[in-house]
Order: structure tokens, then sequence, then C-alpha cells
């Protein structure tokens, strides 16, 4: 079950091209590491077969399997920055006959004064909220810091997002269609029944951030500001976005996919999350391991199968390394380019700290269509609050940002219940 390499870059991901020495080198040191790691694992099979398995070859594998998650991690930060367009904008112009929203912004955050922000405030109705829930950002800051969270938050950058207006985003869904049937030229036409709606609602709750700046920092001229607090916000959002969209509980934080109730594939219903079981506890069974993966695949109706990614943490992707198919082809394969995904049976691997470690009865690993299971919703507007005052020498921002998830598709994702059944 092959797929086009253009398959395998990571579904609603910016296409990203690095160039130069250091991008090739980095994917040829990648693809060698997995040249090395595949023919440590097949010594280390052979050893297994012969039921004299040495130590320093399962020692050699497990420093190889570390190289390669290094590999990984210098290429997804390769991309990361090929991603990031620089903020900057040029200086205003003394003569310039009004001040910008992001001059305003910027003199608010090196110098406290708030002056210009509510002027504009004033003019527009729409700028800032005042000085006790602090001032939107400029379009320009806000953009940046929802690329860079693409970027980082693994869940977000394969999911729907939606930017909304209000506190809470509801989506209409059909339980059950309208009935049709067949009927004679001269029959007559029964009346049927009319579909049956029901409600999905997503709420946006606060995610917060407060980094600290010195005022040296502040007062030097060659620092943009805001891409400073864009830099800053971005890995501390995409922390805690990252665990919300996985195992978030609703409660004043997004509801995670891994929270819904649960359903054996053969018994699922709308509303529960479907699985299909490993076949042993905690592991991959002995004996034809990579049956459960193709069961997994196949439980996706053909339509979400075609832009579907499987999601793991590194701990998970290091054991489905090892398995091979019936022909001894391995089922993982390292990206092909910067920017591109590892691949597992020809569809994309997205890596999430977030998703469980394989253990008994653990849902470790996922595989769908996550732009049509998964939706993200993002109030616009983020507000920074600066604080002078509370941790002196340091001027504090506190920055708040709305964020609000859950599934919008039950049928577009399935995950794999490392159990007997």
């Amino acid at each position: 079950m092959s797929r086009p390499e253009s398959a395998r870059t990571l579904p609603g991901a910016p296409e990203t091209k690095v160039a130069g020495a250091d991008a090739r080198l980095a994917v040829a040191d990648f693809l060698s590491a997995f040249e090395s790691y595949k023919a440590v694992n097949d010594a280390r099979l052979a050893e297994v077969e012969r039921r004299s398995e040495d130590v320093l070859t399962a020692e050699q594998l497990a420093r190889i399997d570390a190289a390669l998650d290094a590999h990984q991690a210098r290429l997804d930060d390769m991309a990361t920055k090929a991603r990031r367009p620089h903020l900057g904008a040029a200086p205003a112009r003394a003569d310039a006959p009004a001040m910008t929203h992001s001059g305003a912004f910027e003199t608010y955050v090196r110098h406290g004064e708030a002056g210009g922000l509510k002027a504009l405030e004033a003019k527009a109705l729409s700028a800032g909220s005042g000085a006790d829930g602090g001032y939107l950002v400029p379009y320009e800051a806000e953009s940046e810091i929802g690329r860079r969270l693409a970027a980082l938050s693994p869940i977000r950058a394969i999911s729907t997002v939606r930017v909304i207006g209000a506190g809470t985003y509801r989506k209409p869904f059909m339980t059950s269609g309208p009935v049709s049937g067949w009927a004679a030229e001269t029959a007559a036409r029964p009346q049927t029944d009319s579909p049956v709606l029901a409600e999905l609602a997503f709420p946006a709750m606060e995610l917060y951030a407060m980094p600290a700046a010195t005022q040296a920092l502040l007062d030097d001229a060659q620092v943009n500001v805001e891409e400073w607090l864009a830099a800053e916000v971005d890995t501390a959002f995409a922390e805690q976005e990252g665990v919300a969209f996985v195992s978030g509980d609703g409660i004043a934080r997004p509801k995670g996919f891994l929270s819904y109730a649960k359903a054996a594939e053969s018994a699922w219903t709308w509303e529960k999350v479907g699985y299909v079981a490993s076949g042993a506890a905690g592991a991959f069974p002995a004996a034809a391991p990579a049956d459960p993966l193709m069961d997994l695949v196949y439980a996706l109706k053909a339509g979400y199968r075609q832009n579907a990614s499987f999601v793991m943490n590194r701990r998970t992707q290091s054991a489905v390394r090892k398995l091979k198919d019936e022909n001894g082809t391995y089922l993982w394969a390292p990206p092909a380019a910067v920017g591109q995904a590892a691949s597992l049976m020809g569809f994309a691997v997205v890596e999430s700290e977030a998703m469980p470690d394989m253990a008994a009865d653990a849902y470790a690993l996922a595989f769908g269509d996550f732009r049509r299971f998964y939706l993200v919703v993002d109030r616009a507007g983020v507000r920074v609050l600066r604080d002078p005052y509370s941790a002196k020498p340091y001027v504090l921002f506190y920055t708040t940002k709305r964020v609000g998830g859950g599934v919008q598709d039950f049928d577009a994702a399935k995950l794999m219940k490392f159990a007997a059944n």
C-alpha cells in the first residue's frame, strides 16, 4: 500500500522548501542512520531466531534509534525556522501623518505609554480593551504567533482551525439523514421523516503566558519587540495546546480527542471514538505484529484515508520502526526531504509527545484525517498587559489568547488500544 511522495507531506501543514548544504547534509545523515538501523535490527532479529540475542546488538540498536530521533529533531527544527517569516516592519518616518497600530503597540511595550493605543481605540473602537484587560497586539504579530503555533503544535498543524469573534463556535450536524426510497411510476409516495439535527459547541478557553524582559532589552532599538514577544510565547502556548488537544478534559481548556467516550469499532456509534485492539497488552502481537496496523488503516472509510496520518509519541514511533511486512520490508520510512514527515505504511507520521506511551489498555496510537476529525477554535485577538511593578527590575507581559477545540467528525479517525481485545 504505497502512496506518492507528495502524499507524505503533513496534511494542513504549509509546504516548506529549505535550500542549502546544511539541509542536504541533514537529510543524507538521516537516511544513512536509518540504513544502519535496518542493518543492526536485521542482525538482532537473526540472533532472536537463533535464540542467541547479543546484549551489545540491542544496545547498538538503541543508540542508533536515539540518533534517528536526533536527526528527526534537526530536520524539524530546520523546517520550523524556514516557516517563520521575518516580522519586522520598516521604521516609521518622523513625518508620518498618523501613528499605526504597530507603532503605538511598540511604544506601549517599550515605555508603557498607552496614549497611542487609547487614541486608536477611541477612533476605531477595536484596537484595545483598556488598561485593565490589556491591548490587542497588531495583526502582524498575532498572525506570526498563529504561524509559529502551527509549526510547533502538532495537532493544530493537521487539524481544521476556525477564527471566531464570539466566545463559542456552534456547528450543526445531522444525526440521521432524510429518509428516501424507491417507488414505481404510478405508485403513491408516502411522506418521509425529516433529518434530525443536533449541535456541537466549541467554547474558547483562556490560554496565558507571562514572558519577562529587562528595561535594557526594551530600550534597545535593534530589538523587534513584536517578534520577541511572539518568540517568547509560542513555545509556552504550543506545549499547553499540545496536551489539551490530546487529553484535555474540556474544563477551562479544550477537550482532547482521547477524553471522549470510546467504543470498539464493531460497536461504534456517533459521539464515540472507535478503536481497534492491538491483540496484546501494551504491545504489538509477537506473531504478525503489522496486522493490527493494517486493521486500523482499513477501519477508516476510504474517503478519510486519502489525507490520513498516524499520531504517536517518539517512544511508540521507536517501536513501530522495528516492524516489517511479510516480505521483510520495513513499514516505517524516514522523510525524503526537510519539511516532510516520516511515513508508516505510506501515511504521514505526526509525533506528539502528549500521546500516551504503549502500555496495557493505553490508546497510544491514532490514525485518521485530522482535518475532518478535530476542530481548533481561535478567538480573534491576542491581548497583552504590561506589568512593570510585580517583578522589578523585570517588566512582565501578561499575554492571553482564547482557544477551544474538540472532535467534529467522530467517524474521521480511529485509535489503537494496546490490549488483547
